[in-house]
């Protein structure tokens, strides 16, 4: 069959193909230079700060767009314009499913790139190591791949094909993979949570309630940390995270609780002057905020006051320091205020044989050994009233 033929067997004339070849021409023409004016007019608002974010995601994701998708959507805006017989008027139907969902597509796989990597940045502020850098690119992967098979599966539900034994025989397969390697699932998904929500990160110093270390490197299965003894310790992701972990490296401040303890033969008097004298003594530290000294217990061996103040700075020799220039003032104001902190004194009491008789024991103490007062070889210890 010659062209001329097969344009007679579609039942279009010379004139209608002129009109659809010239509305292909004039809508390419459109498509492009529109898609130029909207990318310059991108460029211009991309030194608004407050557009920025959203403007590069569309310039970049504009900057994908396909001469081919144009081409195909012009010559099909040409083609519309014909009255076509069947089945061409359904195969154009499908034409124009696969170049719009394919430039989709094409759309959604760079701007998730684009949103993603900036996101990741951001939220990292430039600092990534190679474990998120592998963890953020396997999501975008995943992301990406995703968009690409939900557009397979409606490019072939729309030719007609079922899809539906398809999918079903894809989540069963899926449930089948995903118990047989459940365990590295679960660490890899951890590891991905550690990456993207970022509860510690390599140098920190935390402390989980087995053991204590720094962060040395986070891994796609297991986290290695060195703990205070020396050696290192490999955990597995997702049993880390299922911990309480608390993280020394991010803590602002340090609050300092004690107890001090004095004689309970303390006047009343003295006793009273001690949370001023001690509170005077904390507040002028420096990076010191003193909270209260109060007297909270008090019994037959000791008078008991609660100590706390908070420091600005959570560096740990600064606290030893300040601890220590505390408690050294302490112990002179007490010295000055002739306070003891010595327990409460008591009392040896030696009692002898109940009827008064001369016993073994006292026997032995004539010989020069140790009396035993209740026949058992201990005193008896009592504390003075």
């Amino acid at each position: 069959m010659t062209f001329r033929g097969y344009f007679s067997s579609l039942d279009i004339g010379w004139t209608n193909a002129a009109i659809a070849v010239g509305v292909a021409v004039v809508a390419f023409i459109a498509l492009h230079g529109a898609v130029r004016i909207f990318r310059r007019r991108l460029d211009q608002l991309d030194d608004e700060r407050a557009h920025r974010p959203i403007v590069q995601v569309l310039r970049h994701t504009l900057a994908r767009t396909s001469n081919l998708a144009v081409l195909a959507t012009s010559i099909l805006l040409g083609v519309s314009v014909l009255d076509l017989p069947p089945p061409w008027d359904t195969r154009i139907g499908h034409l124009w499913f696969i170049t719009l969902g394919g430039q989709l597509a094409v759309y959604l796989h760079h701007a998730i790139d684009v949103t993603a990597r900036r996101y990741f940045q951001v939220r990292g502020k430039g600092r990534e190591d190679d474990q998120v850098t592998v963890a953020h690119t396997l999501m975008i992967w995943a992301l990406q791949w995703s968009v690409w098979t939900v557009f397979l599966l409606a490019m072939l539900s729309n030719l007609g094909i079922n899809v539906t034994t398809f999918v079903a025989s894809l989540g069963i397969g899926g449930v089948a993979v995903a118990l047989a390697v459940q365990n590295i699932l679960g660490d890899l998904f951890a590891s991905l949570s550690i990456a993207i929500d970022k509860p510690f990160e390599v140098g920190d110093a935390i402390s989980v309630p087995e053991f204590s270390g720094t962060i040395e490197h986070v891994g796609l299965k297991t986290t290695r940390i060195r703990a205070l003894s020396g050696e290192q310790i490999v955990i597995a992701n997702a049993e880390l995270l299922r911990k309480v972990v608390h993280n020394f490296k991010r803590q602002n401040t340090r609050r300092v609780q004690y107890a001090l303890r004095v004689n309970p033969a303390t006047s009343p008097d003295l006793a009273a002057q001690i949370p001023e004298r001690l509170g005077a003594i904390i507040s002028a530290k420096e990076k010191v905020k003193f909270d209260h000294v109060n007297l909270t217990a008090m019994n037959q061996d000791y008078l008991e006051y609660d100590v706390v103040y908070n420091l600005t700075d959570a560096d740990y020799g600064l606290f030893l320091r300040t601890q220590q220039a505390v408690l050294l003032e302490t112990m002179g104001m007490l010295r000055e205020l002739g306070i003891s902190t010595a327990p409460r004194v008591q009392e040896l009491l030696l009692q002898g044989a109940a009827d008064g008789a001369p016993s073994a024991n006292d026997a032995q103490a004539d010989r020069g050994g140790v009396k035993r007062p209740d026949g058992l070889g201990q005193p008896q210890v009592r504390p003075m009233r």
